[in-house]
């Protein structure tokens, strides 16, 4: 991009279709890119295949400036930058993975501003050496974006407790920048019901953003529960699934590294062309196995939920959860990778009997994830008797293990208030009945997956209700899932 600042919707069009070579905006794109063009803030919860990243993308190519785009995977990051430098386009990355001798470039590309988009993971953005250089009062930053929204409600307060820091970022930063500098924060998300939508309000401070809201229903996805009695029952079904759709394109979703492991050599033993695909891989490694699936070199990839972010596969015809995920917006995530050219995807979900006497997989795991969810709270009340009233994290951090998500929970039960991003003050009166609340709240959202599991209604009524879509779902059939077809 030359760098000059576009005016006219004619020209925004023009560079539209001459990055991506479509002619006009799928709805509600071209809205999105008028508000991040005139630096308002934005919730955007779409539909898994909407296009969501070209809403952000566009706007910070045709500004002078940087936007930064906050992004939870480091293989999402790396096919989003790809793409883009695929096009000649001015996007880097940065995390923790990279070598030196390209992260010193990268941030000899920031400091010369020659970015347009600059890729980052939460703790990758609030860390000392690219904390300091954009906080330079001549660096322009246009605007934040968290893509992949939800992931800071499922883990903000748990295991990537930087998430409940971004709030501070926008004002911190424009105390170095200019007077009348704005930066616009827009959150994009393929799910988010009422409940998640208040907190990314809350915890990013947005300013009268402007909604744009979707309902996740696609009507060529065809949803499907089915009983595993046993261990063995359970890969059985799964082979007789995968069987029936010889040569489709899928992708088999399980709930660990080692599960995946397992799963695709026990299928590859059978004929089947798949690899295993989890956190653990390098990237070389993770990228090789996109690229075989995208080609159809291989029919499935067996994947934890790192798999899939950003990628886009038209054709996959079939989804099986060989577990199901703790949280319905997981699911809806996983399944929504499937059929995006618009023809017809299976999603198949396995799960243990009701009772689990005979197989007590699933409800082992769940057990064992609120156990620790329930622990994690009660370490927190513990440690608040500690945790001074004000300080800086680094200082607290050092002092204190799980110091870190102490003070995410605490900002979570809005009993803390960082002052920027890496200082926080805690408010006097403290509750320890907001933490148990809390705690209790959080263990409720998981419960939404049981009774998902067990309606007997339509299972996409049963979604767009959870999700608030509660007038569409008013008397709603889809007629296609199985619960459906039954009745």
């Amino acid at each position: 991009m030359d760098g000059i600042e576009t005016t006219s919707w004619d020209e925004v069009c023009a560079a539209f279709k001459k990055i991506w070579g479509y002619d006009n905006f799928r709805p509600p794109q071209g809205e999105i890119v008028r508000s991040l063009l005139d630096k308002r803030d934005a919730l955007i919860v779409l539909p898994t295949g909407s296009g969501k990243s070209i809403g952000f993308q566009l706007p910070a190519l045709l500004q002078t400036g940087l936007t930064l785009v906050v992004s939870p995977l480091v293989a999402l990051m790396e096919n989003q930058v790809q793409e883009l430098r695929d096009r000649n386009l001015p996007a880097a990355l940065l995390h923790s993975e990279i070598p030196a001798q390209q992260r010193r470039q990268t941030l000899q590309a920031l400091e010369q501003q020659q970015l347009r988009l600059l890729y980052l993971s939460p703790e990758t953005l609030l860390s000392p050496p690219v904390w300091e250089p954009l906080c330079q009062p001549d660096l322009k930053i246009n605007g934040l974006i968290l893509d992949e929204a939800h992931c800071l409600v499922q883990w903000g307060d748990s295991f990537r407790p930087a998430y409940r820091r971004l709030g501070a970022v926008r004002p911190s930063l424009l105390k170095h920048k200019p007077e009348g500098t704005e930066i616009a924060i827009a959150a994009f998300t393929a799910t988010a019901d009422p409940s998640a939508q208040r907190t990314l309000r809350n915890v990013l401070q947005l300013q009268q953003p402007q909604v744009f809201l979707i309902s996740p229903y696609r009507e060529n996805l065809n949803l499907k529960v089915q009983t595993a009695w046993t261990p063995r029952g359970r890969r059985h079904q799964m082979l007789k699934f995968i069987k029936a759709r010889p040569g489709q394109s899928g992708l088999v979703y399980v709930r660990s590294r080692r599960d995946s492991e397992e799963l695709a050599k026990a299928f590859g033993r059978r004929g089947y062309a798949t690899a295993a695909y989890h956190a653990g891989l390098s990237a070389e490694e993770r990228r090789k196995i996109e690229a075989n699936w995208l080609s159809g070199t291989t029919q499935f990839v067996v994947c934890t939920c790192a798999f899939g972010m950003g990628i886009n596969k038209p054709d996959v015809r079939w989804v099986v959860h060989f577990q199901p995920p703790q949280l319905l917006s997981e699911y809806i995530q996983e399944v929504g990778r499937g059929g995006r050219d618009g023809k017809p995807c299976e999603a198949l979900m396995l799960t243990s009997e009701p009772t689990g006497w005979l197989n007590p997989e699933d409800q082992q795991k769940r057990k064992f994830f609120i156990e620790q969810l329930r622990s994690q709270y009660q370490k927190t009340q513990r440690l608040v008797k500690k945790l001074p009233m004000e300080g800086d994290i680094e200082t607290v951090v050092k002092q204190f293990q799980d110091a870190e998500i102490a003070l995410a929970i605490l900002h979570s039960a809005g009993q803390l208030q960082w002052l920027d991003p890496f200082r926080y003050r805690r408010h006097i009166a403290q509750d320890s009945r907001a933490l148990t609340k809390l705690s209790e709240t959080q263990v409720q959202t998981h419960s939404q997956m049981t009774d998902y599991l067990t309606t007997r209604e339509c299972r996409w009524q049963f979604l767009l209700k959870a999700f608030g879509f509660t007038k569409e779902a008013s008397g709603f059939k889809c007629g296609h899932c199985d619960n459906c077809v039954r009745s």
